[in-house]
C-alpha cells in the first residue's frame, strides 16, 4: 500500500501509467468491449483489468494520477450510441462528472463513432477493462503534462 494513491490502481495499472507521456492514450473499455483483441495492437500489447470497478470509479482512480491534455480538443473521448450519437447514457454522464471534478472545470468529451473508436483504440498506449456492465461504458483518455513547480 502506498501513502496518497488510490487503492483501486494496481501495481501494473500504475507502472503502465507511469510509462506514458504526453499524447499517449489511455483506453477504459466496459466489458463487452473486445479488450484482448483491440490491446493486441496497443504499445502495451495486453489489456489491463480493473473488474471490480465500474466505468466511473476506474476513472475517478486514473485521473488521480494522470494529467489530460490541455493543448487538443479530443482530451477526452466517448463511444457513440448506434444510432443516436447525441445520446449520453448515464454511464457516460458519470464519468463526463469525474473528468469535470479532476480537471476543476467543465470540459465535454468529443464523440467517436463505434468502429471508428475501435480503430482509435488500437493506436492507444494501453486498454484497461473495467467491470462496466453497461452499454457504451468506453473512453479515451489522452496524457497531458505535468507542469514544472514554480
Amino acid at each position: 500500500m502506498l501513502k496518497g494513491i488510490d487503492p483501486r490502481l494496481t501495481a501494473e495499472v500504475l507502472g503502465t501509467l507511469r510509462a506514458m507521456g504526453h499524447g499517449d492514450m489511455l483506453i477504459l473499455a466496459d466489458t463487452n468491449f473486445p479488450a484482448d483483441t483491440i490491446a493486441r495492437s496497443t504499445v502495451l500489447g495486453r489489456p489491463l483489468r480493473m473488474d471490480n470497478l465500474t466505468a466511473a470509479q476506474a476513472a475517478q482512480a486514473v485521473l488521480s494520477v494522470y494529467p489530460l491534455d490541455t493543448f487538443v480538443p479530443d482530451f477526452a473521448a466517448r463511444m457513440e450510441v448506434v444510432g443516436a450519437p447525441a445520446e449520453r447514457p448515464p454511464v457516460q454522464i458519470e464519468v463526463q462528472a469525474e473528468i469535470d471534478a479532476a480537471e476543476g472545470r467543465s470540459r465535454p468529451m468529443t464523440s467517436v463513432e463505434r468502429f471508428a473508436f475501435y480503430d482509435l483504440a488500437r493506436q492507444a498506449y494501453a486498454v484497461i477493462q473495467t467491470g462496466e456492465r453497461r452499454f457504451y461504458g468506453c473512453f479515451m483518455l489522452r496524457m497531458g503534462v505535468i507542469p514544472p513547480e514554480a
